[in-house]
């Protein structure tokens, strides 16, 4: 019984710890996306097409 309560504390430890490395690394910037600033401009020429492209669509629908 007692191998049981220091499994579970052992866990609850390693638990704590990283979530408290995750927290860290959020903090710091680790998941911060750079990439994708750098490429969207190069994909907004389609966002815009498909956009109006969606409206000519719903505008021929409704007429």
């Amino acid at each position: 019984m007692n191998i049981i309560f220091m499994l579970i504390i052992a866990s609850l430890f390693i638990a704590i710890l990283f979530f408290i490395l995750f927290v860290k690394s959020v903090k710091s910037g680790q998941y911060d996306d750079v990439y994708t600033p750098s490429v969207r401009m190069l994909f907004d020429d389609e966002l815009v097409n498909d956009k109006s492209s969606d409206k000519k669509s719903s505008q021929k629908s409704i007429n």
